[in-house]
This record gives C-alpha cells, sequence and structure tokens, in this order.
C-alpha cells in the first residue's frame, strides 16, 4: 500500500477533489484512511433517502471512509454540529471545507476498483479486480 496525506482548503468541495484526485493517479484502487477537519455544508444522502439533505453550519469531520476508483468513489461521513449531535450518511457533491480536510489515503496497486450498475440495487456498486503483476 502506497499512503498518501492530502489537505484541502477552505471552500474545497470534498467529494469533487477526492473524485478529481483519485482519477489522476497511476494506481486504479484506493481507500481512506484517516480523515479530520470541518465543514461549512454538508451534502448527505442518509439511509433510504433518493436525495440529498443539506446540513449547514460549524461542522466537525469526525469520520470519512469509502473507496476511491477512477470512475467514481463511494464516501460516508459522520460529522458533528454545535450541540456535539452526530449525523452521517452518504457524501454527495456540495460539501464543502470550512477551515481544513486532513486526509490520509491508502492507494493499492495490486488491485483495480471500477463502479457498475448492478440493476438489483439500482447503483453503480464496487468491482474489485487483481491487478496483473508490473
Amino acid at each position: 500500500m502506497k499512503v498518501v496525506p492530502l489537505r484541502l482548503q477552505p471552500g474545497a468541495d470534498l467529494r469533487r477533489v477526492m473524485e478529481a484526485w483519485i482519477a489522476e493517479q497511476e494506481e486504479q484502487a484506493g481507500c481512506v484512511l484517516s480523515a479530520v477537519g470541518s465543514m461549512s455544508v454538508a451534502q448527505l444522502r442518509l439511509a433510504g433517502a433518493t436525495e440529498a439533505t443539506a446540513i449547514r453550519g460549524d461542522l466537525e469531520i469526525l469520520s470519512l471512509s469509502g473507496t476511491l476508483s477512477p470512475d467514481g468513489v463511494h464516501l460516508h461521513i459522520a460529522i458533528s454540529g454545535s450541540s456535539g449531535a452526530v449525523i452521517g450518511g452518504h457524501l454527495c457533491v456540495g460539501s464543502l471545507v470550512r477551515t481544513t480536510a486532513e486526509l490520509v489515503i491508502g492507494l493499492l496497486p495490486e488491485w483495480q476498483f471500477s463502479r457498475k450498475l448492478d440493476l438489483a440495487t439500482g447503483y453503480a456498486e464496487l468491482q474489485i479486480k487483481a491487478q496483473p503483476e508490473r
């Protein structure tokens, strides 16, 4: 595994930055190892929902996990607001960094991740393939 730290600046769209970043990498598979920071807007698709819900305010990133592939990312996030209440869900486009987002990403050169529509779920689901030795 190759480990890469990233720091996102205020106003960055967390999901879009991660999609663009993995598309530029030689490796075809990655995962989020660690993430902390803050957000001003979190666009979350909550469990069972079809549309994103916007959560606004001074938000702390408590956890971010997911898989990264050049043709898509699948990210789940847990955040808390000023009361300390925690909410989480599927991270959607439009989720903006407030002060910073400090990420540690694992790149997996021995694997290839891609996404393909799964008719049973209706979503582009993860496809996993071993990479030939280089």
